[in-house]
């Protein structure tokens, strides 16, 4: 029986960058081994699953649940991933050293710091501990998956939100929390299960109290532990899912504007209207005249 039973994969190949997304599907639990000889600095987003890897040229091991972000740098690679759940998606930008130590010059001191290791092909990895991916990140990822533009201003559209991954991820790792509120690894897959269970009903989300319920935390630590984790609220990740969703529903579907209201949970187009122009300055029916217009 073949272990992966279905791989979905999309990449794109820029001059100095390439950009991948991968959706893997298992029909078993066990070990994967890659190598090759590539030497690149790369950017790399848990978004959904659980996994254990083994990475030789740091030599180190990552047991790892979707929602985690880090940066690497390794000339050549041999890995192992060991799946624990059936599907696993990541997101990752592989920079060539020269591009990635010519954007670090200007960063701030960790990237610097970073760039000495490439420079003196030190295999290395940015920080120890991996980071929760925020909703500020989870957002560019989505605006690349879902790129917009035609393609002559597609590769240029990718490289800009390529280095704002990396300045992001620069920043969140610049912020380590002095004393972090989450601290038990429970909490923390709680508070994922959390934000996983709201993107699922962004249309009819359950309220703080039920959703402390069925994830079985308290209201302060969900609120309080939501927004250290993820930078935003409660309600501010449901809004900004729904104004997220409804765009690439006006630009990739043929819904009126009437159902992509309903359907991201308005109780009417008028109160969803007056929503999506605040959030970006145009007109839900203008957006489709002007697919630029609310680029953000």
């Amino acid at each position: 029986m073949h272990h992966i039973e279905n791989r979905t994969s999309k990449t794109w190949e820029l001059e100095q960058i390439r950009i991948s997304h991968n959706i893997i599907e298992y029909n078993s639990f066990g070990k994967v081994r890659s190598m090759n000889d590539s030497e690149y600095v790369r950017l790399h987003f848990g978004i959904k699953g659980s996994y254990q890897f083994s990475f030789s040229q740091l030599n180190a091991s990552y047991d790892l649940s979707g929602h985690h972000n880090n940066i690497m740098y390794s000339d050549g690679l041999e890995i192992e991933v060991q799946n624990k759940s059936d599907r696993i998606e990541t997101f990752g930008i592989n920079f060539t050293p020269e591009s990635y130590i010519a954007i670090a010059q200007n960063g701030n001191e960790a990237m610097k710091r970073f760039s000495e290791k490439v420079m003196n092909k030190e295999n290395s990895i940015f920080s120890p501990t991996w980071k929760t991916n925020d909703f500020r990140l989870q957002q560019v990822i989505d605006e690349m998956i879902h790129c917009p533009y035609a393609t002559e201003l597609n590769g240029l559209f990718l490289l800009s939100k390529s280095i704002e991954l990396l300045v992001i991820q620069a920043e969140l790792y610049e912020k380590q929390s002095k004393k972090p509120f989450i601290k038990s690894a429970i909490d923390k897959r709680k508070l994922i299960e959390a934000k996983e269970l709201l993107s699922s009903r962004i249309e009819n989300p359950p309220t703080i109290v039920e959703l402390s319920k069925l994830i079985g935390i308290n209201e302060y630590k969900l609120k309080r532990g939501f927004k250290e984790l993820f930078g935003t609220t409660v309600f501010g990740l449901i809004h900004r899912s729904r104004m997220s969703l409804a765009k690439r529903l006006l630009l990739d579907t043929e819904k009126t504007v009437k159902e992509v209201a309903y359907e991201t949970g308005y109780s009417s187009p008028q109160h969803f209207s007056k929503a999506f122009r605040k959030e970006f300055s145009v007109s839900p029916n203008s957006i489709r005249m002007n697919p630029y217009s609310a680029i953000k």
